[in-house]
C-alpha cells in the first residue's frame, strides 16, 4: 500500500531537524557529534532596489545642515512676505479674491432660474398683450352678430391663456424662491454654525465675530483665488530673485524664455535641482536636447539671469564630461561681495613652489590651487581690479619657497613689487626697460644654460622636485613682468625687439627648464603683451574687464560670447576673476586669496627667514640704494664662462676672456705680455672671488686645444652658490 506525502516540500519538519540535530558519524575512535554545516548567509537585498526612494543626504541631520536649512527658511520667509505686499495692489491680492469669492456666492445664490422667471414673464406678457387685443376688437359695436359671436370666443381663449401664463410665472417665482432659499441657507449655516462655536469656545460674541469674519474671508479667498481670465498666483510664477524657488517647471522655462529651448522641448535633468549643503545655491546637472550645441546654453547667460530674475553674476554654467551637459550652479545672493577670508599663507611655513599654489575660493567654496610647475601666467584686468593681489599669491608662494630663485619688474613703477627687494635675485621697480633687458638677458644668458647643462648632466628632459632636491641649479626660477606695455613704450624699436624677442625664448624654452615666466596688465589689448607671448601663457586670470574683447584678450578668442565675459564682474567683486589654470582646464569663477600690506610684510620677514637659513639670499643692496637690477655675480659669470664652452669646462683663459666682455679691467692693456696679463687678471679674479666669499676649486682640465691646465668645472660651480 502507497502513502502519498501531505506536508509540502517547503515546510518544516520538526522529526527530521531533531534526527540531524542528534546525528553522529564514526571517525575511527568512536561516533562523534556531526558539526552543524555553516552556510554563507545570503546578501542583504536593498530595500529600494529600483533607487526610486528620496534620498536624505547625511548633512540635513548635523547641525551646519539645519543651521544651513534654518538660514533659508528665514530668507525664504522675508521674501514671502515682501511677495505678499505686492501682490496686495493687484488682482492676485486678498482683497480683490475676498470681491471675486464674495461675487461668485453672490451669482450662486441667485443661480440661472432668473432666466426661467424673465422667460416666463415674457410669456405672461405675450398672453396679456393678446387678451387687450382680443378684447378692444370685440368692442366695436358695429360688428354683425356672428363675427361678434367669433371675436368673443377669440377673447376668453385670450383670457385663459393670460391666467395661464400669470400661473405659471407665479409658479416659477415661487420655485425659484425655494431654490434661492435653499442655496442661502447652504451658504448662512455653515456661517452661523461658524459663529456659534467661535462664540462658546471663546466666550464672547466680539471674538466669536472676528473668528467668523476671518474664516469667512479665507472661504471667499479661496473661491475668488482664480482671475476671471483664469489665471492663479503660484509660486512659479516667482521669479529666483524675488524670493521664488528653481524647480523642474521654472528651470524649463527659463531656458525658454532666454531663447535656448524651444516650446515643444525640454531639459533631461540628470540630478535633481536641490539646495546646496550651506543652502546658498540651487546645482542640478541636465542634459540639452539631442543635437543642441552646449554653446548655444553657454552664450544665453544674460538671457537666463533675466528670466530666473537675478544678477549674471549668480548664474553659472559649467561644460560637462560630455557635448549637451550642463552642470549650471545658481547662487541665491551676489557671490564673493563680502569681507574675504585670511589666506593661507598667512599661517603657512616653508613652501614648496613643485606643489599647488592656493590661488583662490571658487563659488563652490572649494579651495583653488593652481600648479606652476611647467606653467606661465598672464593676469589681467582695469585698474582697481584685484589683479596685483591676484599675483601676490605666487609670488609669496614661491617667497616662502627658499630654492625659488625670483626676477622681478614692475613697467608702472609703483610699489607693488618694493617689498620683495631684498630676497629677488634681480628686481626693477623703476620701469626701466634697460634694466628689464638685463634681467631677460640674465635669465637667457645665465639661468637657462645651467639648466640646460644640468638637464644633460643628469640624462633628464624635464626639471622635477626630484632633480631639483640634488641639483640646487635645477631648483625653480620665477620670472614676472608687470605692465609689459610700459616698458615697451618707452624703448627704442631695437630695444624693444630685443626684448620681445628675449621674453617669447624665455616663456617658450624655460617652461621644461623650471622657469615660470609670468606677465600681467591692466589694460588688456594686443599691445599690452606680444601675441606670440600670449599664446604661450597657460595659466589665465581674467578680471574684470571694461570690455568683452578684453576679457577675450586674456582668456582667448570666443570665450565672452560662449557666457566666460569678465565684463561682468561687478565693481564691488574685487579680487574675483575668471580662471583658466591650464590648457585643458575649463574657466571658472574664483576669488583671489587677498593680503594687506601688513600682510606682506609679515609673509616676506618669514621668507626672508627661511632664505638665510638655506643660505639663498641674495647680496642685499646697500642702504638707500635706489631699486635697479643687481648686477649678475661672479658666479654667474663662471657658470656662463664654462657653459659656453660647451665641454662642461672651462680653462682660466677662456674664463679671462669670457670676462673681458664683461668688465674692461679684465681685458689686455696696450703693450702688456700674456703672462703679465694673466699675472694681473688672475689677481683680479682671486679679490672678486674672496669679496663674495666664494671658494671654487680650480682643477686641471682639458682646453679646446686638447692641452691640460687650471681651470673651471661646472660641476663644482653650484657646490659654491
Amino acid at each position: 500500500m502507497s502513502t502519498h506525502e501531505t506536508t509540502p516540500a517547503g515546510a518544516p519538519d520538526p522529526e527530521w531537524d531533531a534526527l540531524i540535530a542528534n546525528a553522529s558519524v564514526w571517525d575511527g575512535d568512536g561516533f562523534r557529534p556531526t558539526t552543524a554545516v555553516v552556510v554563507n548567509p545570503l546578501p542583504e537585498v536593498s530595500a529600494d532596489p529600483a533607487g526610486i526612494t528620496p534620498l536624505t543626504p547625511a548633512w540635513v541631520k548635523s547641525g551646519a545642515g539645519w543651521k544651513g536649512r534654518g538660514r533659508v527658511a528665514r530668507v525664504n520667509s522675508v521674501h514671502g512676505f515682501r511677495r505678499w505686499v505686492r501682490r496686495q495692489g493687484g488682482e492676485h491680492g486678498h482683497a480683490a479674491q475676498v470681491w471675486r469669492g464674495l461675487a461668485r456666492t453672490t451669482r450662486w445664490v441667485k443661480g440661472v432660474e432668473g432666466a426661467d422667471i424673465d422667460r416666463a414673464k415674457h410669456e405672461a406678457r405675450r398672453a396679456q398683450e393678446a387678451y387687450r387685443a382680443a378684447r378692444r376688437a370685440h368692442a366695436h359695436k358695429l360688428i354683425p352678430g356672428d363675427k361678434k359671436t367669433k371675436l368673443a370666443k377669440v377673447m376668453d381663449d385670450a383670457s385663459k391663456d393670460s391666467a395661464a401664463a400669470m400661473a405659471a410665472l407665479a409658479k416659477v417665482r415661487k420655485a425659484t424662491r425655494a431654490r434661492r432659499a435653499w442655496r442661502a441657507s447652504a451658504v448662512a449655516a455653515p456661517l452661523v454654525a461658524a459663529e456659534v462655536g467661535s462664540v462658546l469656545a471663546l466666550g464672547g460674541i466680539t471674538n466669536g465675530s472676528l473668528v467668523t469674519c476671518a474664516a469667512t474671508s479665507f472661504v471667499l479667498a479661496l473661491i475668488g483665488r482664480r482671475t476671471d481670465a483664469g489665471e492663479t498666483w503660484t509660486s512659479d510664477s516667482v521669479a529666483l530673485g524675488d524670493g521664488g524657488k528653481l524647480t523642474d517647471e521654472t528651470l524649463n522655462a527659463a531656458y525658454r524664455d532666454a531663447g535656448v529651448l524651444k516650446d515643444d522641448q525640454v531639459l533631461k535633468l540628470l540630478s535633481p535641482v536641490a539646495l546646496t549643503r550651506d543652502g546658498d545655491a540651487y546645482e542640478v546637472v541636465f542634459d540639452l536636447p539631442s543635437g543642441m550645441p552646449t554653446d548655444k546654453a553657454l552664450s544665453a547667460v544674460k538671457g537666463l539671469a533675466s528670466a530666473m530674475g537675478v544678477s549674471i553674476t549668480q548664474v553659472h554654467q559649467g561644460r560637462g564630461e560630455r557635448e549637451g551637459r550642463i552642470h549650471l550652479r545658481v547662487n541665491l545672493r551676489i557671490p564673493f561681495t563680502g569681507k574675504p577670508s585670511p589666506g593661507p599663507l598667512l599661517t603657512a611655513g616653508r613652501m614648496d613652489l613643485f606643489k599647488p599654489v592656493p590661488m583662490g575660493v571658487s563659488m563652490r567654496g572649494k579651495s583653488i590651487e593652481t600648479d606652476w610647475v611647467e606653467r606661465s601666467g598672464l593676469f589681467g584686468g582695469e585698474p582697481g581690479a584685484g589683479k596685483s593681489a591676484a599675483v601676490n599669491n605666487v609670488l609669496l608662494a614661491a617667497a616662502l619657497d627658499p630654492s625659488t630663485r625670483l626676477y622681478l619688474a614692475d613697467g608702472k613703477a609703483g610699489f607693488d613689487l618694493v617689498p620683495f627687494e631684498g630676497i629677488a635675485e634681480m628686481i626693477d621697480t623703476a620701469g626701466d626697460p634697460e634694466a628689464l633687458l638685463s634681467i631677460l638677458t640674465h635669465v637667457w644668458e645665465v639661468e637657462v644654460p645651467a639648466r640646460r647643462a644640468a638637464l644633460r648632466e643628469h640624462g633628464a628632459r624635464k626639471v622635477s622636485a626630484e632633480l631639483a632636491a640634488k641639483d640646487p641649479r635645477l631648483a625653480l626660477a620665477v620670472l614676472f613682468v608687470d605692465e609689459w606695455a610700459s616698458y615697451v613704450a618707452g624703448a627704442p624699436a631695437k630695444l624693444r625687439e630685443e626684448l620681445n624677442r628675449l621674453f617669447q625664448l624665455i616663456v617658450s624654452q624655460g617652461r621644461a627648464l623650471g622657469v615660470a615666466s609670468l606677465a600681467a596688465t591692466q589694460k588688456p589689448s594686443s599691445d599690452s603683451v606680444p601675441t606670440s607671448v600670449r599664446d604661450l601663457l597657460s595659466v589665465r586670470w581674467a578680471m574684470r574687464c571694461m570690455t568683452p574683447e578684453a576679457s577675450d584678450t586674456i582668456l582667448g578668442k570666443g570665450y565672452a560670447s560662449a557666457g566666460q565675459n569678465a565684463q561682468t564682474i561687478l565693481k564691488t567683486q574685487r579680487g574675483v576673476g575668471i580662471l583658466m589654470s591650464g590648457e585643458s582646464a575649463e574657466p571658472e569663477l574664483v576669488r583671489g586669496h587677498y593680503y594687506s600690506d601688513a600682510e606682506v610684510e609679515q609673509i616676506i620677514g618669514r621668507a626672508t627667514e627661511l632664505r638665510t637659513e638655506a643660505g639663498t639670499m641674495p647680496g642685499m643692496a646697500p642702504l638707500g640704494a635706489t631699486a635697479a637690477p643687481a648686477a649678475p655675480r661672479l658666479l654667474d659669470h663662471l657658470i656662463a664662462a664654462v657653459t659656453a664652452t660647451g665641454r662642461g669646462v672651462a680653462t682660466k683663459g677662456e674664463v679671462l676672456a669670457h670676462l673681458a666682455g664683461v668688465d674692461p679691467q679684465y681685458a689686455p692693456e696696450d703693450g702688456e705680455s700674456e703672462a703679465q696679463f694673466r699675472s694681473r687678471a688672475g689677481k683680479l679674479l682671486a679679490e672678486w672671488l674672496d669679496a663674495e666669499g666664494l671658494e671654487v676649486p680650480t682643477p686641471k682640465v682639458d682646453g679646446p686645444d686638447g692641452k691640460r691646465s687650471l681651470g673651471y668645472r661646472l660641476d663644482d660651480l653650484p657646490d659654491a652658490r
